[in-house]
């Protein structure tokens, strides 16, 4: 007699259709890799920058691209422009993000003879120890960017409006459509929000306020942090006041009782004549 086997199940069980094995979970649609072990040519990516949820694709695909290079390859914009179809302007804004979530740092450093050159280090881990940082120099915590600079105070609105603080947010989130170089985080947008108010309630209108925001841009190496020229240009430029109107006197009207004319919005009886005033009738 056969000895039983306590894991089997206790009768046999038929295989559902698309049911390959008994422990997987029938496919829903889903990916299914077909992977090979790679043995040469290859750079680790973690799954933090492979699947990161704000950063844009371009941009996860330039940090995939630039971790993979030999130290001492160029990366600046107008060498990647040349590499990839997206242009320097999509390109600018792509590594502002990596920038802004720590994968990536650019400096200006001049060279002897005086020429200014960008020196870009790739991070494959923000957060963790910088390798030419001093040992006593604490980073952030794993995982977290490094602070930032406080952006420029921005005007505030008199009288603050639900419904135009919507209209400010909807056109800060639209100057990244009119120019990707305007790439803005929720922060950023929160931050400069009031300021847009404040040019709505003067009577500016959203076309004149976007084109105060985003004409002569600077070029794209040089606009590190766009929130922060949108917040100088929000109060920079502010413009004055509309001026205050006078109220306009009511129409000249004629009284039904005694053919007084006198000033009232409406017409009816005068002052004199109305029956609620002193000694009138």
């Amino acid at each position: 007699m056969d000895v039983q086997n306590p894991s089997a199940p206790p009768r046999t069980q038929s295989r559902t259709r698309g049911k390959n094995h008994p422990q997987r979970r029938p496919h829903a649609g889903g990916v299914i890799h077909d992977n090979t072990r790679h043995t040469t040519r290859f750079t680790v990516i973690g799954n933090h920058l492979a699947q990161h949820t704000e950063l844009s694709g371009l941009a996860i695909g330039l940090a995939v691209y630039i971790q993979s290079l030999p130290t001492g390859a160029p990366a600046d914009i107008k060498t990647l422009a040349a590499r990839f179809p997206e242009g320097s302007t999509r390109i600018a804004a792509a590594l502002r993000e990596l920038e802004a979530h720590g994968y990536l740092r650019r400096t200006r450093e001049r060279v002897p003879g005086g020429r200014i050159i960008t020196r870009t280090v790739s991070c494959n881990q923000p957060g963790a120890p910088r390798q030419d940082a001093a040992p006593a120099v604490r980073r952030a915590a794993p995982g977290k960017p490094p602070p930032r600079k406080l952006l420029p105070a921005v005007p505030r609105p008199a009288q603050p409006s639900p419904s135009l603080l919507q209209t400010a947010t909807d056109l800060l989130a639209g100057l990244r459509r009119q120019n990707p170089l305007l790439l803005l985080s929720a922060t950023d947008t929160e931050h400069l929000a009031p300021g847009v108010v404040a040019w709505l309630e003067r009577e500016v209108t959203p076309v004149d306020l976007r084109r105060a925001l985003t004409r002569d841009l600077p070029p794209p190496d040089d606009l590190r942090r766009p929130a922060a020229l949108l917040a100088h240009r929000l109060a920079a430029l502010l413009p004055p006041p509309p001026p205050a109107t006078e109220p306009r006197p009511h129409p000249l009207q004629t009284c039904e009782s005694c053919d007084r004319a006198f000033r009232a919005p409406e017409p009816g009886p005068c002052g004199g004549c109305r029956p609620d005033h002193q000694g009138g009738t």
